[in-house]
Protein backbone atom coordinates (compact mmCIF):
# COMPACT_ATOMS: atom_id res chain seq x y z
CA UNK A 1 0.00 0.00 0.00
CA UNK A 2 1.33 3.44 -0.92
CA UNK A 3 0.11 6.85 0.17
CA UNK A 4 0.07 9.74 -2.27
CA UNK A 5 3.34 11.19 -0.98
CA UNK A 6 5.14 7.87 -1.50
CA UNK A 7 3.85 7.55 -5.05
CA UNK A 8 4.91 11.11 -5.85
CA UNK A 9 8.40 10.51 -4.50
CA UNK A 10 8.87 7.16 -6.23
CA UNK A 11 7.50 8.05 -9.68
CA UNK A 12 9.39 10.71 -11.70
CA UNK A 13 6.53 10.85 -14.22
CA UNK A 14 4.15 12.04 -11.51
CA UNK A 15 6.56 14.84 -10.66
CA UNK A 16 7.09 16.04 -14.24
CA UNK A 17 4.26 18.64 -14.13
CA UNK A 18 6.12 20.27 -11.23
CA UNK A 19 9.19 21.02 -13.37
CA UNK A 20 10.01 24.71 -13.33
CA UNK A 21 7.24 25.48 -10.84
CA UNK A 22 7.36 26.55 -7.23
CA UNK A 23 5.75 24.10 -4.82
CA UNK A 24 4.34 24.60 -1.33
CA UNK A 25 3.46 21.89 1.16
CA UNK A 26 0.54 21.79 3.61
CA UNK A 27 1.48 19.33 6.34
CA UNK A 28 1.41 18.31 10.00
CA UNK A 29 3.15 15.65 12.17
CA UNK A 30 1.41 12.70 10.47
CA UNK A 31 2.60 13.88 7.04
CA UNK A 32 5.29 11.23 6.72
CA UNK A 33 6.54 8.79 4.10
CA UNK A 34 6.48 5.02 4.49
CA UNK A 35 9.89 5.16 6.22
CA UNK A 36 8.63 7.94 8.57
CA UNK A 37 10.54 10.76 6.90
CA UNK A 38 8.50 13.94 7.21
CA UNK A 39 7.07 15.03 3.86
CA UNK A 40 8.73 18.45 4.20
CA UNK A 41 12.18 16.87 4.47
CA UNK A 42 11.44 14.34 1.73
CA UNK A 43 10.25 16.95 -0.76
CA UNK A 44 13.04 19.38 0.14
CA UNK A 45 15.48 16.60 -0.73
CA UNK A 46 14.08 16.10 -4.24
CA UNK A 47 16.33 17.78 -6.79
CA UNK A 48 13.46 18.17 -9.27
CA UNK A 49 11.07 19.86 -6.82
CA UNK A 50 11.48 23.52 -5.94
CA UNK A 51 9.93 23.82 -2.50
CA UNK A 52 9.38 27.49 -1.63
CA UNK A 53 6.91 27.47 1.29
CA UNK A 54 5.09 25.29 3.80
CA UNK A 55 1.79 25.70 5.64
CA UNK A 56 0.58 24.34 8.95
CA UNK A 57 -3.14 23.77 9.75
CA UNK A 58 -4.78 23.83 13.18
CA UNK A 59 -2.36 22.61 15.88
CA UNK A 60 0.55 23.70 13.70
CA UNK A 61 3.02 22.06 11.34
CA UNK A 62 4.66 20.55 14.43
CA UNK A 63 1.34 19.57 16.04
CA UNK A 64 2.35 21.19 19.31
CA UNK A 65 -0.78 23.23 20.07
CA UNK A 66 -3.00 21.31 22.45
CA UNK A 67 -6.50 22.75 22.25
CA UNK A 68 -9.02 24.58 20.07
CA UNK A 69 -8.46 28.31 19.55
CA UNK A 70 -4.76 28.04 20.40
CA UNK A 71 -3.05 29.76 17.50
CA UNK A 72 0.27 29.12 15.77
CA UNK A 73 2.62 31.83 14.55
CA UNK A 74 4.42 31.94 11.21
CA UNK A 75 8.03 30.79 11.32
CA UNK A 76 10.98 29.70 9.19
CA UNK A 77 11.87 26.03 8.97
CA UNK A 78 15.28 25.68 10.57
CA UNK A 79 16.46 22.91 8.29
CA UNK A 80 15.25 23.98 4.84
CA UNK A 81 15.12 27.72 5.46
CA UNK A 82 11.72 28.04 3.79
CA UNK A 83 8.90 30.13 5.33
CA UNK A 84 6.18 28.24 7.20
CA UNK A 85 2.82 30.00 7.24
CA UNK A 86 0.13 29.32 9.78
CA UNK A 87 -3.42 28.64 8.62
CA UNK A 88 -4.54 28.76 12.24
CA UNK A 89 -3.08 32.04 13.40
CA UNK A 90 -3.82 35.49 12.09
CA UNK A 91 -5.76 33.88 9.23
CA UNK A 92 -7.71 30.71 8.46
CA UNK A 93 -7.78 31.35 4.73
CA UNK A 94 -4.48 31.70 2.87
CA UNK A 95 -3.82 35.34 2.05
CA UNK A 96 -2.90 36.55 -1.47
CA UNK A 97 0.68 37.03 -0.26
CA UNK A 98 0.82 33.44 0.93
CA UNK A 99 -0.59 32.18 -2.35
CA UNK A 100 2.03 34.22 -4.24
CA UNK A 101 4.76 32.05 -2.73
CA UNK A 102 4.03 29.01 -4.94
CA UNK A 103 2.43 27.80 -8.15
CA UNK A 104 1.39 24.33 -6.95
CA UNK A 105 0.14 23.53 -3.46
CA UNK A 106 0.74 19.97 -2.26
CA UNK A 107 -1.85 19.10 0.39
CA UNK A 108 -0.64 16.19 2.54
CA UNK A 109 -2.76 16.01 5.69
CA UNK A 110 -3.95 12.87 7.48
CA UNK A 111 -7.70 13.26 8.13
CA UNK A 112 -10.11 11.46 10.49
CA UNK A 113 -13.09 11.33 8.12
CA UNK A 114 -15.19 13.74 10.18
CA UNK A 115 -16.73 17.06 9.08
CA UNK A 116 -15.65 18.85 12.23
CA UNK A 117 -11.98 17.92 11.90
CA UNK A 118 -10.75 21.23 10.56
CA UNK A 119 -8.31 19.93 7.97
CA UNK A 120 -11.22 19.35 5.61
CA UNK A 121 -12.21 23.03 5.90
CA UNK A 122 -8.60 24.06 5.34
CA UNK A 123 -8.72 22.13 2.06
CA UNK A 124 -11.83 24.04 0.96
CA UNK A 125 -10.27 27.40 1.84
CA UNK A 126 -7.14 26.49 -0.11
CA UNK A 127 -9.17 25.44 -3.15
CA UNK A 128 -11.12 28.69 -3.05
CA UNK A 129 -7.94 30.74 -2.77
CA UNK A 130 -6.31 28.79 -5.58
CA UNK A 131 -9.33 29.28 -7.84
CA UNK A 132 -9.13 33.00 -7.27
CA UNK A 133 -5.45 33.23 -8.18
CA UNK A 134 -5.03 30.59 -10.86
CA UNK A 135 -2.98 28.23 -8.69
CA UNK A 136 -2.92 24.43 -8.71
CA UNK A 137 -3.81 22.15 -5.80
CA UNK A 138 -2.65 18.55 -5.54
CA UNK A 139 -3.92 16.33 -2.74
CA UNK A 140 -1.43 13.63 -1.82
CA UNK A 141 -4.11 11.24 -0.67
CA UNK A 142 -4.14 9.29 2.58
CA UNK A 143 -6.56 6.78 4.16
CA UNK A 144 -9.76 7.69 5.92
CA UNK A 145 -9.21 5.73 9.15
CA UNK A 146 -12.95 5.69 9.85
CA UNK A 147 -13.48 3.94 6.51
CA UNK A 148 -16.52 4.29 4.30
CA UNK A 149 -19.45 4.48 6.79
CA UNK A 150 -21.54 7.65 6.60
CA UNK A 151 -23.43 8.99 9.60
CA UNK A 152 -25.14 12.08 10.97
CA UNK A 153 -27.42 14.89 9.90
CA UNK A 154 -26.37 17.32 7.18
CA UNK A 155 -25.12 20.77 8.15
CA UNK A 156 -27.95 23.27 7.66
CA UNK A 157 -27.63 26.36 5.44
CA UNK A 158 -26.45 29.32 7.48
CA UNK A 159 -24.58 27.14 9.97
CA UNK A 160 -21.27 27.05 8.11
CA UNK A 161 -18.14 27.54 10.21
CA UNK A 162 -14.52 26.45 10.43
CA UNK A 163 -15.84 23.11 11.69
CA UNK A 164 -18.62 23.01 9.10
CA UNK A 165 -17.41 23.55 5.55
CA UNK A 166 -20.69 22.66 3.85
CA UNK A 167 -23.79 20.44 3.86
CA UNK A 168 -21.98 17.26 4.87
CA UNK A 169 -22.84 14.71 7.57
CA UNK A 170 -20.60 14.34 10.61
CA UNK A 171 -18.94 11.17 9.26
CA UNK A 172 -18.48 11.69 5.52
CA UNK A 173 -16.82 8.46 4.38
CA UNK A 174 -14.40 10.10 1.91
CA UNK A 175 -10.67 10.62 1.65
CA UNK A 176 -9.49 14.21 1.40
CA UNK A 177 -8.67 13.66 -2.27
CA UNK A 178 -12.26 12.62 -2.89
CA UNK A 179 -13.56 15.45 -0.73
CA UNK A 180 -11.70 17.94 -2.92
CA UNK A 181 -13.72 16.73 -5.90
CA UNK A 182 -16.94 17.19 -3.92
CA UNK A 183 -15.96 20.73 -2.94
CA UNK A 184 -15.19 21.65 -6.55
CA UNK A 185 -18.49 20.22 -7.74
CA UNK A 186 -20.65 21.61 -4.93
CA UNK A 187 -19.15 25.10 -4.81
CA UNK A 188 -18.56 25.31 -8.58
CA UNK A 189 -14.86 26.08 -8.25
CA UNK A 190 -12.73 26.64 -11.34
CA UNK A 191 -9.39 25.34 -10.13
CA UNK A 192 -6.61 23.14 -11.48
CA UNK A 193 -6.96 20.13 -9.16
CA UNK A 194 -5.49 16.67 -9.12
CA UNK A 195 -5.25 13.79 -6.67
CA UNK A 196 -2.13 11.70 -6.32
CA UNK A 197 -4.13 8.64 -5.39
CA UNK A 198 -3.13 5.90 -2.99
CA UNK A 199 -2.14 2.53 -4.34
CA UNK A 200 -3.60 -0.58 -2.74
CA UNK A 201 -5.95 1.05 -0.21
CA UNK A 202 -8.90 -1.21 0.52
CA UNK A 203 -11.24 0.30 3.12
CA UNK A 204 -13.46 -2.78 3.13
CA UNK A 205 -10.77 -5.11 4.43
CA UNK A 206 -10.25 -5.90 8.10
CA UNK A 207 -9.10 -5.58 10.72
CA UNK A 208 -8.37 -1.92 9.91
CA UNK A 209 -11.44 -1.18 7.76
CA UNK A 210 -9.84 2.01 6.54
CA UNK A 211 -6.50 1.93 8.31
CA UNK A 212 -3.89 -0.35 6.67
CA UNK A 213 -2.26 -2.90 8.96
CA UNK A 214 1.22 -2.02 7.74
CA UNK A 215 0.96 1.65 8.80
CA UNK A 216 1.79 2.85 12.27
CA UNK A 217 -0.36 5.55 13.82
CA UNK A 218 1.06 9.06 14.21
CA UNK A 219 -1.13 11.68 15.88
CA UNK A 220 -2.39 14.12 13.23
CA UNK A 221 -3.40 16.35 16.16
CA UNK A 222 -2.41 16.13 19.83
CA UNK A 223 -5.55 14.32 21.02
CA UNK A 224 -5.89 11.94 18.07
CA UNK A 225 -3.88 9.26 19.81
CA UNK A 226 -4.95 6.04 18.12
CA UNK A 227 -7.31 4.27 15.74
CA UNK A 228 -9.96 3.75 18.42
CA UNK A 229 -10.19 7.52 18.84
CA UNK A 230 -10.43 8.03 15.07
CA UNK A 231 -13.36 5.62 14.86
CA UNK A 232 -15.19 7.13 17.84
CA UNK A 233 -14.45 10.77 17.04
CA UNK A 234 -17.56 11.48 14.95
CA UNK A 235 -19.50 11.03 18.19
CA UNK A 236 -17.13 11.93 21.00
CA UNK A 237 -16.18 15.29 19.45
CA UNK A 238 -19.66 16.49 20.45
CA UNK A 239 -18.45 16.43 24.07
CA UNK A 240 -16.41 19.51 23.26
CA UNK A 241 -19.69 21.43 23.25
CA UNK A 242 -20.69 20.19 26.71
CA UNK A 243 -19.69 20.48 30.36
CA UNK A 244 -18.88 16.75 30.29
CA UNK A 245 -15.26 15.65 30.01
CA UNK A 246 -14.10 14.19 26.70
CA UNK A 247 -11.01 12.86 28.44
CA UNK A 248 -8.62 15.72 27.73
CA UNK A 249 -6.00 15.65 30.43
CA UNK A 250 -5.95 11.82 30.37
CA UNK A 251 -4.25 9.23 28.17
CA UNK A 252 -7.49 8.48 26.30
CA UNK A 253 -8.95 11.77 25.05
CA UNK A 254 -12.04 11.52 22.85
CA UNK A 255 -12.44 7.80 23.47
CA UNK A 256 -15.09 8.40 26.13
CA UNK A 257 -18.85 8.83 25.88
CA UNK A 258 -18.50 11.19 28.83
CA UNK A 259 -16.88 11.70 32.20
CA UNK A 260 -18.10 13.73 35.17
CA UNK A 261 -17.69 13.77 38.96
CA UNK A 262 -21.46 13.90 39.58
CA UNK A 263 -22.90 11.32 37.16
CA UNK A 264 -23.32 7.57 37.72
CA UNK A 265 -21.94 5.97 34.55
CA UNK A 266 -23.53 2.56 35.20
CA UNK A 267 -26.95 4.17 35.47
CA UNK A 268 -26.40 6.05 32.22
CA UNK A 269 -25.35 2.88 30.40
CA UNK A 270 -28.42 1.02 31.69
CA UNK A 271 -30.67 3.85 30.48
CA UNK A 272 -28.98 3.78 27.08
CA UNK A 273 -29.54 0.03 26.81
CA UNK A 274 -33.18 0.48 27.76
CA UNK A 275 -33.80 3.33 25.31
CA UNK A 276 -32.09 2.18 22.08
CA UNK A 277 -30.03 -1.00 22.52
CA UNK A 278 -29.28 -1.26 18.78
CA UNK A 279 -27.42 2.06 18.91
CA UNK A 280 -24.80 0.44 21.17
CA UNK A 281 -23.78 -2.20 18.65
CA UNK A 282 -20.40 -2.59 16.96
CA UNK A 283 -18.28 -1.81 20.02
CA UNK A 284 -17.84 -2.52 23.72
CA UNK A 285 -18.57 0.04 26.42
CA UNK A 286 -17.29 -0.13 29.99
CA UNK A 287 -17.50 2.02 33.06
CA UNK A 288 -14.25 3.73 34.04
CA UNK A 289 -12.77 6.23 36.48
CA UNK A 290 -10.23 8.97 35.79
CA UNK A 291 -8.87 12.25 37.11
CA UNK A 292 -7.99 14.79 34.39
CA UNK A 293 -4.71 16.60 34.94
CA UNK A 294 -6.01 19.59 32.98
CA UNK A 295 -9.11 20.85 31.14
CA UNK A 296 -12.65 20.09 32.35
CA UNK A 297 -12.93 18.72 35.91
CA UNK A 298 -9.16 18.89 36.38
CA UNK A 299 -8.13 17.22 39.63
CA UNK A 300 -11.58 15.72 40.20
CA UNK A 301 -12.39 12.02 40.20
CA UNK A 302 -14.73 11.39 37.26
CA UNK A 303 -16.91 8.41 36.41
CA UNK A 304 -17.44 7.77 32.72
CA UNK A 305 -17.97 5.33 29.89
CA UNK A 306 -15.09 4.18 27.69
CA UNK A 307 -15.68 3.14 24.06
CA UNK A 308 -13.78 0.19 22.59
CA UNK A 309 -14.29 0.20 18.82
CA UNK A 310 -11.38 -2.16 18.39
CA UNK A 311 -10.38 -5.81 18.40
CA UNK A 312 -13.13 -8.38 18.17
CA UNK A 313 -15.61 -5.86 19.62
CA UNK A 314 -15.48 -3.68 16.51
CA UNK A 315 -17.99 -4.08 13.69
CA UNK A 316 -17.75 -1.27 11.10
CA UNK A 317 -21.17 -2.11 9.70
CA UNK A 318 -23.01 -1.56 12.99
CA UNK A 319 -20.84 0.89 14.94
CA UNK A 320 -22.48 4.32 14.79
CA UNK A 321 -20.63 6.76 17.05
CA UNK A 322 -22.82 9.80 16.30
CA UNK A 323 -25.95 7.98 17.41
CA UNK A 324 -24.11 6.42 20.34
CA UNK A 325 -23.03 9.81 21.65
CA UNK A 326 -26.48 11.30 21.11
CA UNK A 327 -27.94 8.42 23.10
CA UNK A 328 -25.55 9.08 25.99
CA UNK A 329 -26.71 12.70 26.11
CA UNK A 330 -30.34 11.58 26.03
CA UNK A 331 -29.78 9.15 28.90
CA UNK A 332 -28.10 11.83 31.02
CA UNK A 333 -30.94 14.26 30.32
CA UNK A 334 -33.54 11.70 31.41
CA UNK A 335 -31.67 10.69 34.57
CA UNK A 336 -30.56 14.21 35.49
CA UNK A 337 -33.21 16.55 33.99
CA UNK A 338 -31.65 19.75 35.34
CA UNK A 339 -28.04 18.90 34.52
CA UNK A 340 -26.27 21.70 32.59
CA UNK A 341 -25.04 19.59 29.68
CA UNK A 342 -24.52 22.32 27.10
CA UNK A 343 -21.43 24.48 27.50
CA UNK A 344 -21.94 28.14 26.57
CA UNK A 345 -18.56 29.44 25.38
CA UNK A 346 -16.93 30.59 22.12
CA UNK A 347 -16.22 27.57 19.95
CA UNK A 348 -13.91 27.92 16.94
CA UNK A 349 -14.50 31.67 16.85
CA UNK A 350 -18.30 31.33 16.73
CA UNK A 351 -19.71 33.65 19.39
CA UNK A 352 -23.42 33.77 18.66
CA UNK A 353 -24.38 30.10 18.86
CA UNK A 354 -24.11 27.29 21.38
CA UNK A 355 -21.04 25.16 20.77
CA UNK A 356 -23.08 21.97 20.40
CA UNK A 357 -25.05 23.59 17.56
CA UNK A 358 -21.86 24.74 15.84
CA UNK A 359 -20.47 21.22 16.10
CA UNK A 360 -23.62 19.60 14.69
CA UNK A 361 -24.27 22.21 12.04
CA UNK A 362 -27.66 23.10 13.49
CA UNK A 363 -29.77 22.80 16.67
CA UNK A 364 -31.49 19.52 15.82
CA UNK A 365 -29.53 17.16 18.00
CA UNK A 366 -29.61 19.43 21.04
CA UNK A 367 -33.35 19.95 20.66
CA UNK A 368 -33.89 16.20 20.39
CA UNK A 369 -31.90 15.57 23.58
CA UNK A 370 -33.76 18.25 25.53
CA UNK A 371 -37.25 17.23 24.33
CA UNK A 372 -38.58 14.77 26.89
CA UNK A 373 -41.12 13.47 24.37
CA UNK A 374 -38.63 12.86 21.55
CA UNK A 375 -37.80 9.22 20.83
CA UNK A 376 -34.84 7.60 19.02
CA UNK A 377 -37.00 7.08 15.96
CA UNK A 378 -37.48 10.83 15.55
CA UNK A 379 -33.83 11.63 15.01
CA UNK A 380 -33.25 8.34 13.23
CA UNK A 381 -35.70 9.38 10.53
CA UNK A 382 -33.98 12.73 9.91
CA UNK A 383 -30.46 11.28 10.00
CA UNK A 384 -31.42 8.38 7.77
CA UNK A 385 -32.76 10.69 5.06
CA UNK A 386 -29.69 12.93 5.27
CA UNK A 387 -27.31 9.99 5.10
CA UNK A 388 -29.08 8.62 2.03
CA UNK A 389 -28.92 12.03 0.35
CA UNK A 390 -25.20 12.32 1.07
CA UNK A 391 -24.51 8.82 -0.26
CA UNK A 392 -26.27 9.77 -3.46
CA UNK A 393 -24.30 13.00 -3.81
CA UNK A 394 -20.91 11.26 -3.50
CA UNK A 395 -21.73 8.13 -5.48
CA UNK A 396 -19.49 9.04 -8.41
CA UNK A 397 -16.63 10.54 -6.41
CA UNK A 398 -15.03 7.52 -4.78
CA UNK A 399 -11.59 6.74 -6.17
CA UNK A 400 -11.09 3.44 -4.36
Amino acid sequence: MKNGIDRLLSDPDLRKPLAGKRAALIAHPASVTDDLTHSLDALAGCSDIKLTAAFGPQHGLKGDKQDNMVETADEVDAQSGIPVFSLYGQVRRPSPDMMDRADVFLFDLQDLGCRIYTFVTTLLYLLEAAAGQGKSVWVLDRPNPAGRPVEGTLLLPGHESFVGAGPMPMRHGLTLGEMGHWFIDHFKLDVDYRVIAMEGWNPASGPGFGWPEDRIWINPSPNAANLNMARAYAGTVMLEGTTLSEGRGTTHPLELLFGAPDIDAAMVLAEMQRTAPNWLEGCAIRSCWFEPTFHKHAGELCNGLMIHAEGHFYDPDTFRPWRLQALAFKAIRRLYPDYEIWRDFPYEYEYGRLAIDVINGGPGLREWVDDSEAAPGDIEKIAGMDEAAWEQSIAGLRLY
